[in-house]
């Protein structure tokens, strides 16, 4: 949501003197308690709140290219900590002039990442969602102005060449530093602004199946920690520093965010697959299209204790899942809910949980905030240890926002105005603007949908797992079925795997898009308004049947027809190169592209 209504939290960013590790480690239950007590004083004080206005945002991460045009080298830009200064002064010179502030900006886990979002939520009205596209253009055009004569801004989920060897970086910075410890990137990728180490005692071990074209060949025999066939990775930079697409969405209650809370979740892995954006992995073709399998190794920080493969010694719990993960639990109170679809039995803080239900805290919230809170805190500040829970969430916040889940359930900043939320996180970001306010309002009415029409999305969470396990596989949306229950307007437990629950299929299911289309034939809009939701929702429909090609296949295609390849895999750097540039002049509309948009679209200013 925008910067004046979201309660944007980063993790690790803020001012104060870092406690080393070890501290952390030592505060860690202080932390954790603290945060509990915040998590009531909140929940107490809003639980009970009705009529919250439906707000919702979005945000987009950018990535800075520099380009070496003599070289044919397109390689990231480290500038963006500069690149944000100005752009937040501009901000700071708006507000002073009492103007409204269109666009806001955000530091990122990389130097040469920021991330843009709205300078206020858009409203509850339909005709807001033609907003969307217009403000995101006018991001890409605020950052522009401070970018340097050789530099770009772009909208990639991954950089295709990150970490290999070679000039990626501008400026050149060798690997090995001593806060990675990364065999191929250097600590220089990591903004300035955050608060990095790792409690999880080694280096993250990625192995990603490679792309087995004609001429592919085993890229590292000598190596232990990688297995053949794959490209292999070892640090976290390599999923942190990736770009997505995500909204946030104000409830107007408690109990609606938790039910959207819940039916988003079962989206998630499909909503991966139709956005897919990421089949280049250290300058080599991959057999994955989505960076959530990567997201997931990188964001997994168990020690060797939490991970089972020693006795529990210094840690309190062997945990199953990474911190990087889909969900552990639903939540939401709502009758079609039945605990079996709860199966995964996921580890969770017993101490915490009593706690909450001594304080009146019903079970399933209960042990949805006793799960998060199984996790230690990865940072903390000296100055900061010891606050008043009644007005203070940072404790809270701390551990709550570090639990990278695919969605996030998110209670009101203390004391403020700010309402229920959930933060739907999956989408890769794409490459127009067109494309992401696109994806951005097919969830929003998919939200009202949900809501209008009590729709019950519900499947065993164990199924949402084999659901994501298959999206970021190599053109899943196409190739592969998904679970999704038959029937959606009843408490049925059918489920089929099927991944025509766009247009729906058969007798049996109307599709989610027909059913957004009644919905909207329903609110009797200005033909305007439907006009321009229609185009964006045939897009949406188009990508979903595979009449166009997902950025992923796009990609893959460029590369693979590409004069200079080698049928090897290998993405080298001129073909990197002529695909950047290719990227940027789609996302400015110099170039026509066909196979990737679909030719109709609105044309909003």
């Amino acid at each position: 949501m925008g910067a004046a209504h979201a309660g944007h939290e980063k993790a690790g960013i803020k001012v104060g003197k870092p406690l080393p590790w070890e501290q952390v480690k030592y505060y860690a239950d202080h932390i954790r308690n603290r945060g509990i007590n915040q998590f009531l004083s909140i929940y107490n004080k809003t639980k009970d709140r009705e009529k919250d206005g439906l707000l919702w945002g979005d945000e987009i991460e950018y990535m800075v290219i520099a380009y070496d045009d003599a070289n044919k080298n397109a390689k990231l830009s480290l500038r963006t900590p500069d690149i944000l200064h100005r752009l937040q002064k501009e901000v700071e010179e708006t507000l002073r002039k009492g103007e409204l502030v269109e666009v806001s900006w955000q530091p990122e886990f990389a130097a040469y990442m920021i991330e843009g979002i709205p300078g206020i939520p858009y409203g509850s009205t339909l005709k807001s969602l033609l907003r969307v596209e217009q403000n995101m253009k006018l991001r890409r055009a605020t950052a522009f102005k401070y970018l340097s004569q050789n530099e770009s801004i772009i909208t990639l989920t991954n950089f295709p060449r990150f970490g290999c060897p070679g000039q990626f970086l501008e400026p050149h910075h060798e690997p090995f530093g001593p806060k990675l410890k990364s065999s191929f990137v250097p600590d220089e990728v990591i903004n300035p602004q955050i608060r990095y180490h790792s409690r999880r005692g080694s280096n993250v071990a990625i192995n990603i199946p490679i792309f087995q074209d004609t001429k592919s060949q085993n890229l590292f025999p000598d190596c232990e920690r990688a297995l053949p066939g794959h490209i292999f990775m070892d640090s976290n930079a390599f999923g942190a520093g990736c770009c997505c697409l995500q909204v946030t969405i104000q409830a107007c209650n408690i109990r609606e965010a938790r039910k959207l809370y819940d039916q988003l979740a079962v989206l998630g892995p499909i909503m991966l697959a139709l956005t897919a954006a990421s089949p280049i992995w250290r300058g080599y073709l991959s057999d994955m299209d989505c960076r959530w399998f990567v997201l997931e190794k990188c964001g997994d920080d168990r020690t060797k204790e939490e991970r089972g493969l020693e006795p529990l010694k210094n840690d309190r719990f062997i945990i199953n899942r990474s911190r990087w993960d889909t969900i552990a639990y639903y939540i939401s109170a709502d009758k079609t809910l039945k605990s079996e679809y709860n199966d995964l039995n996921s580890v969770y803080d017993r101490n915490i949980y009593k706690k909450l239900i001594d304080n009146g805290v019903d079970e399933l919230l209960a042990r949805h905030m006793s799960y998060l809170f199984i996790r230690d805190p990865l940072f903390a500040f000296e100055d900061s240890l010891h606050q008043d829970d009644e007005s203070s969430s940072n404790h809270f916040e701390n551990i709550h926002s570090t639990n990278w889940q695919s969605v996030r359930f998110k209670p009101p900043p203390p004391n403020s105005n700010i309402g229920w939320r959930v933060e739907f996180r999956c989408m890769e970001v794409q490459i127009t603007d067109f494309e992401n306010a696109a994806f951005v309002i097919f969830m929003i009415l998919l939200t009202r949908i949900i809501l209008s029409y009590e729709l019950n999305f519900y499947i065993p969470i164990s199924k949402v797992d084999e659901n994501m396990a298959i999206a970021y596989k190599r053109d899943a949306l196409n190739t592969e079925k998904f679970w999704f229950r038959k029937n959606i307007f009843a408490n049925y437990d059918g489920v089929e795997g099927n991944n025509t629950l766009f247009w729906g299929f058969g007798n049996e299911f109307p599709g989610l898009i027909n059913i957004i289309f009644q919905y909207l034939e329903s609110m009797n809009i200005d033909i305007e308004t439907r006009y321009h939701l229609g185009k964006y929702l045939e897009f949406i429909g188009m990508r979903a049947s595979g009449k166009i090609q997902t950025t992923a296949t796009w990609i893959r295609n460029f590369v693979r027809s590409h004069p200079n390849y080698n049928r090897d895999s290998i993405v080298s750097q001129e073909i990197n190169y002529d695909l950047i540039k290719m990227v940027e002049g789609i996302q400015k509309g110099q170039i026509n592209s066909p196979e990737l948009l679909s030719l109709a679209q609105p044309n909003l200013g």
